[in-house]
């Protein structure tokens, strides 16, 4: 539950969105000799043979080019697709037995996803985008009231909550989808090229933002093409090419240095 800021506006994100993480362990992601294969267009091998775990509370960077297999990965962890053959495991659930028809609305709400093209909603304002999630989950209208602000407040967006999206520059829609992407404090966020349509001076803010939520608790998996960033930031790094890992290693970065 994220506890009430009171005068500190300051504050560190943690301080503000502290999680009871002490007691949890384990794999928040796993997926075991996975393969994903698509008879559209000929037939496809979009992933051969994926052995991949990510513990809860891991920050992970997926690279790789266009093509690679990035995007059926992020498909399967949200349970768009299912794979051929395999078994995905995200947050305790077994995809496989999950039915498209049936997927349970508990599972979703453990995501939060941001999208490199924003997906904010045109016709409401900052404040509202971010609560949208919460409405939909049915928390209470106080838990909104409360919740809501603290965290456009740490984004850096307390003052623009009054502000329509077309208002909004690209790094500014960035930061809002974070918002919103965290405001149900879920266990897992997927990263989908987040910084991929904004100014690349801001992507760095981008990245020590969500950087801040990992160290609350939250796993992060983030896909980027920016090789900048991840030798930048540096952690863990999973590279992708035609469908299968080729690199599965912690890399120092140069923000460690500073």
């Amino acid at each position: 539950m994220i506890p009430r800021l009171r005068h500190n506006r300051t504050a560190s994100l943690c301080a503000v969105i502290a999680r009871q993480v002490s007691g949890r362990n384990g794999k928040m992601v796993e997926l075991k000799n996975v393969d994903v294969h698509f008879k559209d267009g000929g037939g496809v091998d979009a992933l051969n043979g994926v052995n991949l775990r990510i513990e809860d509370g891991e920050f992970v960077f997926i690279v790789g080019y266009s093509g690679a297999g990035k995007s059926t990965l992020l498909k399967l962890l949200t349970r768009e697709i299912a794979p051929t053959s395999g078994r995905v495991f995200v947050n305790g659930y077994n995809l496989a037995k999950i039915k498209n028809k049936k997927i349970p609305p508990y599972f979703r709400r453990s995501i939060g996803m941001i999208f490199q093209d924003f997906r904010l909603i045109p016709d409401l304002n900052v404040y509202d985008n971010v609560a949208f999630v919460l409405r939909v989950t049915n928390k209470s209208k106080k838990t909104i009231r409360h919740r809501v602000p603290y965290v456009l407040n740490l984004v850096k967006l307390a003052d623009r909550a009054k502000s329509y999206p077309e208002k909004l520059s690209g790094g500014e829609k960035q930061r809002v989808a974070i918002a919103r992407a965290f405001a149900s404090d879920p266990k897992l966020i997927i990263a989908d090229e987040p910084t991929a349509n904004i100014d690349p001076a801001l992507s760095y803010d981008i990245v020590k933002l969500l950087k801040e939520i990992n160290k609350c608790g939250t796993t992060v998996i983030m896909v980027t093409h920016e090789h900048s960033l991840v030798e930048y930031f540096g952690g863990r790094i999973v590279s992708l090419k035609n469908g299968e890992v080729i690199f599965d290693e912690y890399v120092e970065g140069e923000a460690q240095d500073e």
